[in-house]
């Protein structure tokens, strides 16, 4: 899964998005804060491969993005928009290919613009990125190219407080950044600095008015923090090897950032520090049970604005949750099953 697959709809409800073998499937609270759904099958019965993007607008709104085979070794990708939690999704609708034609590229971005309008990053076959949007009157512009060179499959999109979209991608030895100029407009790349980037560990998140925040891990094993126009900053030694979830919340009365990641002892681990402030330094806290080796974690924000931790097996399908408790600090409720 690429991106926060834990969300809060515009009902104060929580949803999580799963791809389990050809197909995503959704889970729900009943109520805010309440019992959850069972699993149900999102956008219709098509077939799809076990890949899956998800971004959301202000308005509340889910927008997911995957592949599915199309004929022998060819495959296109398909997008719904999921209005609210236990609203169904619309069906799956063929957004075409970066190439026209061809078989899977890399796995799938998607970020939401302020204007509601989803926009799809996926590397294409030349080794750049390929971008389609949404237009404003409905339907979707043309796929355009938007350059790089040995792009790795992993991208992260993300919206900043702006409204405007951002891309970033890792390519050997260093990290891309692409930025609209103004709404609407198509991303250009407008930096690239290098670092040594372990593959499948970016992760972005808007942390001010005009700034988002790309976390990612170096190949000697630490978490790093890089905002476009200053130098990475290493912020602690990473937990696990896969990407962190990020969200800001306020802690104490602080505005902070909050970062997860299944560690090396297959726990949650949790650290936070004043947001856009890595000088003030951070350090992981671990919490909850034993997790299976493929479990994910991602961070949310409930309808009272705490946090909400959740994790998911792929393979077995537990949903676990856990939340912030009503006191000063990072204090966790148990976990529960779901």
């Amino acid at each position: 899964m690429n991106g926060d697959w834990l969300l809060r709809g515009r009902d104060g409800r929580l949803s999580v998005y799963l791809p389990v073998g050809d197909a995503v499937l959704c889970r729900a609270e009943r109520g805010p804060g309440g019992p959850w759904q069972a699993p149900r099958r999102v956008g219709g019965g098509q077939k799809l491969h076990p890949v899956l993007a998800v971004g959301q607008g202000t308005d509340g709104y889910a927008h997911l993005v995957a592949w599915r085979p199309t004929r022998p070794g060819q495959s296109g990708l398909v997008h719904s928009t999921h209005f609210r939690p236990r609203l169904a999704a619309l069906d799956w609708a063929p957004i075409g290919h970066p190439d026209k034609t061809g078989d899977r590229t890399g796995t799938p971005a998607v970020a939401v613009d302020a204007q509601g309008r989803a926009h799809v990053f996926v590397r294409n076959t030349g080794g750049g990125v390929s971008m389609l949007a949404q237009k404003e009157k409905g339907g979707w512009g043309p796929w355009r190219d938007l350059k790089g060179t040995d792009v790795q499959e992993e991208l992260a999109a993300v919206t900043g407080e702006s409204g405007r979209v951002e891309l970033y991608a890792a390519a050997p030895g260093g990290i891309l950044h692409w930025r609209q100029e103004e709404a609407g407009a198509t991303p250009v790349l407008e930096e690239k600095i290098d670092a040594p980037v372990r593959p499948g560990t970016l992760r972005a998140l808007a942390t001010s008015p005009e700034r988002t925040t790309l976390f990612y891990t170096d190949t000697s094993g630490d978490l790093c923090a890089w905002r476009p126009g200053n130098k990475p900053v290493t912020l602690l030694a990473c937990a696990g090897p896969g990407p962190v979830s990020a969200v800001r919340c306020e802690l104490d009365g602080h505005d902070c950032t909050l970062l997860a990641q299944r560690s090396a002892s297959g726990r949650v681990a949790f650290a936070a520090y004043p947001t856009e402030q890595e000088s003030a330094g951070a350090w992981w806290t671990e919490s909850g049970p034993q997790l299976p080796v493929d479990a994910e974690v991602s961070l949310a924000l409930d309808e009272e604005e705490e946090v909400v931790a959740a994790t998911v097996s792929p393979t077995s399908g537990q949903l676990l949750i856990s939340r912030r408790k009503n006191e000063p600090g990072l204090a966790l409720r148990a976990w529960q099953q779901a």
